[in-house]
């Protein structure tokens, strides 16, 4: 299969930008069918979580359940679970693999 640069505009930004053919063809070999609708800044924005919807994190205080400390946490806890702060929840997660 040949493939051939091909232009397109991004749906955010509305630049446009080319999508080379060898991108094409890794989009290929990955079974992946559709072009990208966003240029490759937008793109590497959205997967830092700096998208156009993406804004500043609101966090919530909550009393750490095994310390007791002040724990900061990115959802309102219910109080039918425990919420734990990082130091703890990093010891009872255990080691990352």
């Amino acid at each position: 299969m040949s493939f051939q640069d091909k232009t397109l505009t991004c749906r955010d930004c509305g630049q446009e930008f080319v999508w080379t053919a060898g991108e094409q063809e890794f989009y290929a070999s990955r079974g992946l069918q559709n072009p990208p609708s966003r240029c490759p800044a937008d793109r590497a924005a959205r997967r830092a979580g700096q998208g156009a919807s993406a804004g500043p994190r609101e966090m919530f205080t909550a009393t750490c359940s095994n310390c007791g400390n002040e724990a900061r946490v990115p959802f309102q806890p219910r109080g039918d679970k425990p919420v734990y702060c990082s130091s703890c929840f990093e010891t009872m997660r255990g080691p990352r693999r």
